[in-house]
């Protein structure tokens, strides 16, 4: 049987219904300053559902103190079949007292198994997180936790402490964290991942570490501890803007590598000073991961070149089991040689179906984006492929080799082409297009082209290449910033009423000097 999911959006409205009949509830109180009084009153009416199964409540930005968060808890263990629990608490005037208050009360719902607790933008401190995670760690049936600490200056020590509690919850199979800007440094990192190294069961981990001034000794010391929980198959960890180096990368990859059972990983780790040596180390560790199909890495503003994005490429094309990628290195330094030569390493990934491969400002030209597609079109299982190249130098010889080398993946069905300024000109487009009509089993497409100097006819000839594309059924053509004028717009116009089978059509001709033309 289906429970109806009651929806209440102001505090005077749930108070007058009929509390006993609520099993799934809603209540979005959101920005209402109801304070520490209409915090407790809240409370009291929700105590009173004693049927209640599954509660979300939304009280972000209320006013609510150590007091109010304390009693609200207090009211929450009444309801004792509640097993489902979402509760944002975000920016309100919670200290370490009302955290500690609210797990101790929440502690008594014994028969919860998923909560999501959000108290980002309080003042819980070291003392406050603490307190909250050997409360929750009573919660015996917790399986699903989702914790929300960001901005709650818990230090290290809180860190430490939090992880040490969490490793007790023996049943929790499914752990997301965020404790983004707390500045728990490397003694908070290295001590949080000795102790989810004792959650003996977690298969599903979401650790959001960024802005913590976390060094190459805590990026490594973190990876030893996740290194030892034996059961995780799917891991997303985000250390964005800390002070990771390539001894730091090295580190935190060989330790991964004895994730044997890892098959999902996104590793976030933008904004640090990785070079060529920590790029390398770090594909060749996660080479050993052989259970691996799917793979998310972001690189974004390191310091590595075009010899780190090969060595890391190469390593990549040990994970046999690969389907999924997604490999993110803006800029960087990796220039045309380091372009061709990723695409060749890519092209050794012989099961990869689908890639995301964003190279913006990495000073490619014409050369690099040609050996990347020749790379590329190798890949002979690739049925999606999205390519960001903006903000190169690939010109209008780059353009058309690039096009011509990714026609030949004949399996491919969905591609998304970001070219936007890269001087492709006429020249360029006009090449580009005359490649489509080979793209016999494309149904989506997004080409991105924007300040790229086309004028008349290149947007025209591209426009007669489209129509060649006889199964395209999804078009997103973004021409923003060139020189097409009426005659070009009209010429696209024209063209494009020849693709018979297309169902959706996004067209971008915000243009410089724009000129009204009919369509």
């Amino acid at each position: 049987m289906i429970q109806q999911i009651k929806n209440y959006y102001y505090l005077k409205e749930f108070l007058n219904s009929p509390l006993l009949s609520h099993q799934v509830l809603h209540i979005d109180l959101s920005r209402n300053r109801i304070g520490t009084i209409g915090v407790l009153n809240l409370g009291s009416a929700l105590a009173n559902c004693i049927n209640l199964s599954n509660l979300k409540l939304n009280l972000d930005q209320n006013l609510i103190d150590d007091e109010g968060a304390s009693g609200l808890g207090s009211t929450l263990a009444k309801c004792f079949n509640l097993s489902n629990l979402t509760l944002n608490l975000i920016r309100n005037q919670i200290g370490g007292e009302g955290a500690s208050g609210l797990g101790s009360a929440l502690a008594k719902c014994i028969n919860l198994s998923n909560l999501t607790l959000d108290l980002s933008e309080n003042k819980i401190g070291e003392e406050g997180l603490s307190g909250l995670g050997y409360a929750l760690v009573k919660c015996i049936n917790l399986s699903n936790l989702r914790l929300y600490l960001g901005y709650n200056e818990i230090g290290g020590e809180g860190a430490s402490g939090l992880g040490s509690a969490l490793s007790n919850s023996i049943n929790l199979s499914n752990l997301k964290l965020d404790l983004r800007y707390n500045k728990i440094g490397d003694e908070g990192a290295s001590g949080l991942g000795s102790a989810l190294a004792n959650c003996i069961n977690l298969s599903n981990l979401a650790l959001y570490l960024y802005g913590n001034k976390i060094g190459d000794e805590g990026a490594s010391g973190l990876g030893s501890g996740l290194a030892n929980c034996i059961n995780l198959s799917r891991l997303n960890l985000n250390l964005d803007q800390n002070q990771i180096s390539d001894e730091g990368a090295s580190g935190l990859g060989s330790a991964l590598a004895n994730c044997i059972n890892l098959s999902n990983l996104t590793l976030s780790l933008s904004y640090h000073q990785i070079g060529e040596e920590g790029a390398s180390s770090l594909g060749s560790a996660l080479a050993n991961c052989i259970n691996l199909s799917n793979l998310t890495l972001d690189l974004t503003d390191n310091k590595f070149d075009g010899e780190g994005a090969l060595g890391l490429g190469s390593a990549l094309a040990n994970c046999i089991n690969l389907q999924n990628l997604t490999l993110s290195f803006f800029r960087n330094q990796i220039g045309d040689e380091g372009a061709s030569d990723l695409g060749s390493a890519l092209a050794k990934c012989f099961n990869l179906s689908n890639l995301t491969l964003s190279l913006t400002f990495n000073e490619i030209g014409g050369q690099g984006a040609s050996g990347l597609g020749s790379g590329l079109a190798n890949c002979i299982n690739l049925s999606r492929l999205n390519l960001i190249l903006y903000g190169n130098q690939i010109g209008k010889e780059g353009a058309s080799g690039l096009g011509s080398a990714l026609a030949k993946c004949m399996n491919l069905s969905n591609l998304t082409l970001d070219l936007c300024d890269n001087k492709i000109g006429d020249e360029g487009a006009l090449g580009l297009g005359s490649t489509l009509v080979n793209y016999i089993n494309l149904s989506n497409l997004a080409l991105y082209l924007k300040f790229n100097e086309i004028g008349v006819e290149g947007a025209s000839g591209l426009g007669s290449g489209l129509a060649n594309c006889i199964n395209l059924s999804r078009l997103n053509l973004n021409l923003d910033g060139n020189q097409i004028g009426d005659e070009g717009a009209s010429g696209l116009s024209s063209a494009l009423a020849k693709c018979m089978n297309l169902q959706n059509l996004t067209l971008d001709l915000w243009q410089k000097q724009f000129i009204y033309f009919g369509l």
